[in-house]
């Protein structure tokens, strides 16, 4: 299986499902990133921190925006490498950018074409007071290049269509655990990242320019993905909303679902102290 992953950041990519990747990578599936913008200017912690220092590094404050992006994308490199992502393909569109654009699409398309994905991971689009994020424009990008991929005709595009079988949302804020408590969408599907969570740290020690390393990486999978995890009877998880539909020949009962002991559970998914067991430099 090939995966897709299709983001506004450059580290978008690990922070929302570097942990899946990392589980993929490791059973031998395929994974490629897709970045739309270059990351230059997002979370610049690392040269805004510099210039409240009495003596700053000229290095730092002096780097111009060409120089920002590299070091931006040498980090997703690096945590890339961790994760085991096989290719990453930048389009370098401006931070900025919060609208769907006609350019954009044709490139992810284009790029949706060329690797032939079967799963393509992105975030939850939809945000009723603040539809100018990137986010959801990135995401309704990347849904548009998925209907496009799938129109293309050799004779006509140089490329036969390409139908993604499945795309996983990521980053929906909701910790239900069954279909009744929120009244509506929820996330429905958990990966249980336990055995890579070491990766997923190490890889979002790379992003140290805007602060992702360290002490806020080991806070935002110990919160995020430790709530997720406790909802998933697990000790950590990233969490999903399917996108279609499945067709199964049985009604699925999962491995985790069948093997669960509601009495004990809460003991086996609060085993890993992260502080501990993934100190910081």
């Amino acid at each position: 299986m090939k995966l897709m992953t299709i983001y506004a950041h450059p580290a978008d990519t690990i922070t929302n499902c570097g942990g899946t990747l990392a589980r993929h990578a490791e059973a031998g599936d395929e994974t490629v990133a897709v970045i739309l913008t270059h990351g230059g200017r997002i979370h610049p912690n690392k040269y805004a921190e510099e210039w409240r220092k009495d003596d700053p590094d000229a290095a730092i404050v002096d780097a111009d925006v060409e120089a920002i992006i590299a070091n931006k994308k040498g980090e997703l490199e690096r945590a890339a490498d961790i994760v085991g992502i096989s290719r990453i393909h930048t389009l370098d569109h401006d931070d900025a950018m919060s609208t769907v654009r006609e350019d954009v699409v044709d490139q992810t398309a284009e790029l949706i074409a060329q690797e032939g994905p079967d799963v393509i991971i992105c975030d939850y689009p939809l945000n009723a007071a603040y539809t100018t994020n990137t986010h959801t424009a990135a995401t309704m990008t990347a849904l548009a290049a998925i209907g496009r991929a799938a129109t293309f005709l050799k004779n006509l595009d140089g490329s036969a269509e390409v139908n993604v079988r499945q795309v996983f949302f990521t980053s929906y804020p909701t910790f239900a655990a069954d279909a009744l408590s929120v009244n509506g969408v929820r996330n429905d599907l958990y990966v249980d990242i336990t055995p890579v969570v070491g990766k997923k740290i190490a890889a979002m020690d790379c992003f140290g320019s805007q602060g992702y390393d360290g002490l806020f990486a080991r806070k935002l999978i110990e919160s995020n993905n430790g709530e997720h995890g406790r909802v998933a009877g697990v000790n950590f998880a990233e969490a999903y909303v399917r996108h279609f539909n499945e067709t199964h020949p049985l009604l699925p009962v999962t491995d985790a679902a069948l093997a669960a002991d509601p009495l004990t559970r809460h003991v086996t998914y609060s085993e890993i102290d992260l502080r501990a067991s993934y100190p910081t430099r």
